[in-house]
């Protein structure tokens, strides 16, 4: 295979890429900041029980942006370990595996998700059993994501090291994106430590940033050849 017929192949392998991290950053999106409140509400297992009953249809959809969130995580994963693994090979396997250990820890919130639905649907429980499973519930679909950010930190850091190494695409989006890993691993420590410092809501600023950057140099560029 020639050069230019494998930059050509690395090129889609990177858009496809792209396009999962574009699907996941879509239902990410839409499952929380249109969905989520609109069900799943903060401290009051009461009120979400209500939610999930009279707006079952609501909560299902939430359910299935979640699938989908898990769905394109591990896809992604597992094209950006395509796309690096030639050359990066170690680097690739360790991006691949927390991507892909990042879709296990939101299938948890998605099965509590669908338990929850469940139970609040169900005809076999007392209401008061009905809110306190609830309560549990939510409380599991919370700290799965908190949790959580420890690997979706940490999937950035080969992330952005390939980029910076490689030099195939923007440096500064390998820095941005390491930036983010550091920003989600500290968020998670200084949130179960115990710490309430103004700043905490900015540690994922830069992840957010670098992320989105990503997506579009992938869609747009896809990926620099190889300099000679």
């Amino acid at each position: 295979m020639n050069v230019k017929t494998e930059h050509k192949n690395l090129s889609k392998t990177a858009r496809l890429t792209g396009l999962w991290y574009l699907m996941m950053a879509v239902t990410g999106i839409l499952g929380f900041m249109v969905f989520h409140s609109q069900v799943f509400v903060s401290g009051n297992a009461e009120q979400t029980l209500t939610n999930l009953v009279e707006l079952e249809s609501t909560a299902r959809v939430r359910l299935l942006l979640e699938f989908g969130i898990v769905i394109s995580q591990a896809l992604t994963a597992v094209w950006f370990y395509k796309l690096f693994k030639d050359n990066y090979e170690w680097e690739a396997w360790t991006l691949g595996l927390w991507g892909t250990v990042n879709a296990i820890v939101i299938m948890i919130s998605a099965i509590s998700m669908a338990s929850a639905i469940g139970i609040a649907n169900s005809d076999t429980n007392a209401l008061e059993d009905k809110v306190l499973l609830i309560q549990v519930f939510q409380n599991m679909i919370k700290y799965a994501w908190s949790i959580g950010g420890l690997f979706f930190g940490l999937w950035l850091f080969p992330m952005g090291y390939i980029v910076v190494k490689s030099k195939r695409m923007p440096v500064w989006l390998g820095r941005v994106v390491i930036l983010g890993g550091i920003g989600y691993v500290s968020s998670a420590f200084i949130g179960y430590a115990g710490l309430d410092f103004s700043f905490n809501k900015f540690l994922t600023l830069p992840a957010t940033i670098g992320e989105f950057w990503m997506i579009g140099y992938l869609l747009i560029f896809g990926i620099r050849p190889i300099k000679e």
